[in-house]
């Protein structure tokens, strides 16, 4: 068996849990809006067409902050398309994507399907093709009370009220070839500057994310962060980053010890804003915006062979990840990278929430059901909220191709609002049961214990509509025998300890 340590004391805590961590993201690509949230006509549509049992399970999630409308696709969308009635609304094509966007669900709707859902929107705005009079635009409808051009055509179109939308991203990965309208770090600092100024000028209270590199592989990460931050540091709130990861090898070994990447991406990062605030002599700092994160890799090839077969096709099946057991723990990985990070990291969306490389699959016309990354985004959501704890893990370790002294145990800790103790933990080890001893002596006793273990046999197990149970956490007598529990091998552990 292998060993760990963790040592917890309640007096040396990383930060407080921003919620928004638990966050999603809804893009106008593939089926997540029209046969995932949106599905007239379904059994189970609502008045507005929208799908109650995607709704419900959305809920279950608990996802405050869901990021909209794109993505790649933001980078040519016009906002004035999604507004209005929808029988004068334009067809489009989506060029970021190679679709038909029919503009059916626009702002009005999104913003309603978010309030049921219990949730918050966080908007993008088109930075590629378009620029800050259009931003400045966007905020004036959707947050401005009435009185003004923009304000009082959202009162026409059926919304008296404000969205109050709080949070914006100043475009989308604009650094990016495939983007539309790629900037240099440059261009793009100007035009975000000047769009923030016109935003905020228009509505002090929101946020905004300003576009980091849209991943640590790119060759002008670093230089791109700087160049940003030293052009608009004062305007902006958060800077983004987008991580994604995949097994094409096939290699859970090495798959799994990729997290370690996201620990130094985050931390370089945070680095690169702390020395532009230095710079500046500033009082302020800006955090980080976790807002693309996910494994994405399953589809790549059904995806080009579709687009050969279908361009320009309108809720294609595109990104339809198939989620087995193994990413479920790499998930888990990212989610506890994510906790330790809390001092920094105070926004992140799973990209994405429904059907496209999502934790809820849809059929049309059909069921909706749990893949195997919902668990552990779900239970860290119910539980990860309070103060982050710094957490002094020793744990045996090996070694991958890419990596050395991966240790075999990852964890984090938070306290709970209600003085609870919650424990996320992932055990690398494929085959080997760790016994994970709990170093709790700050704490004094706790009256109960729980211990829910996510494991299949399989690795490559997954779930599907007949059987949306394969893989799903279970409860397992917690017995913390000389303050030792055992995280079985291959597996995503939620331990609580109530007092």
């Amino acid at each position: 068996m292998r060993k760990a340590k963790l040592i917890l004391d309640r007096d040396f805590e990383v930060g407080q849990v921003d919620k928004r961590v638990f966050g999603s993201f809804i893009e106008h690509l593939g089926r997540a809006v029209y046969s995932g949230i949106y599905e007239p006509g379904h059994p189970q549509a609502d008045e507005e067409g929208f799908r109650k049992d995607v709704l419900e399970l959305v809920k279950a999630l608990q996802v405050p902050v869901i990021r909209y409308p794109g993505g790649n696709f933001v980078s040519g969308f016009n906002w004035e398309d999604s507004v209005g009635p929808r029988e004068l609304r334009p067809r489009r094509l989506d060029l970021a994507w190679k679709t038909t966007e029919p503009n059916e669900v626009g702002l009005h709707e999104f913003a309603s399907w978010a309030k049921k859902a219990e949730s918050s929107v966080m908007y993008s705005v088109n930075l590629g093709t378009r620029g800050a009079a259009d931003a400045q635009h966007v905020v004036e409808y959707a947050n401005h009370p009435k009185g003004s051009y923009w304000s009082d055509l959202r009162r026409k179109n059926g919304a008296e009220e404000p969205f109050n939308i709080k949070l914006w991203c100043l475009g989308n990965e604009m650094d990016g070839p495939w983007q539309m309208c790629m900037k240099t770090a440059k261009e793009y600092a100007r035009a975000a500057r000047e769009a923030a100024k016109m935003m905020k000028w228009t509505d002090n209270s929101i946020e905004l994310v300003a576009c980091g590199s849209s991943s640590n592989w790119m060759p002008t990460f670093g230089d791109w962060e700087y160049t940003v931050l030293d052009e608009c540091y004062e305007d902006i709130d958060y800077l983004s980053l987008h991580r994604y990861y995949g097994n094409p090898s096939n290699d859970t070994k090495e798959f799994l010890a990729s997290s370690m990447d996201l620990d130094e991406f985050i931390r370089t990062v945070a680095c690169i804003c702390d020395s532009v605030q230095g710079k500046k002599h500033s009082k302020k700092k800006v955090h980080l915006s976790l807002d693309e994160w996910n494994v994405w890799y399953h589809s790549n090839q059904q995806d080009n062979e579709l687009h050969r077969r279908e361009p320009w096709g309108t809720a294609l099946p595109l990104l339809e990840d198939i989620y087995n057991f193994e990413d479920a723990l790499l998930v888990g990985l990212m989610l506890i990278t994510i906790l330790r990070n809390a001092d920094r990291v105070k926004i992140a969306c799973m990209a994405q929430l429904v059907n496209v490389i999502a934790p809820i699959m849809t059929r049309p016309g059909g069921g909706a059901w749990k893949q195997t990354i919902f668990w552990p985004l779900m239970q860290a959501s119910l539980y990860g909220r309070g103060v982050s704890l710094m957490p002094r893990m020793d744990a045996d370790k090996m070694d991958t191709k890419q990596h050395t002294d991966v240790p075999v145990a990852d964890a984090a800790a938070v306290l709970n609002e209600d003085g609870s103790l919650t424990v996320f933990a992932v055990n690398r080890d494929l085959t080997q049961d760790t016994a994970l001893s709990l170093d709790l002596r700050a704490f004094g006793a706790f009256s109960k214990v729980t211990h829910s273990v996510l494991h299949h046999d399989d690795v490559k197990a997954v779930n599907t509509e007949d059987d949306p149970d394969n893989v799903a956490p279970r409860d397992v007598p917690a017995d913390l025998k000389e303050n030792t529990i055992v995280l079985p091998a291959a597996s995503w552990n939620v331990i609580r300890l109530i007092p």
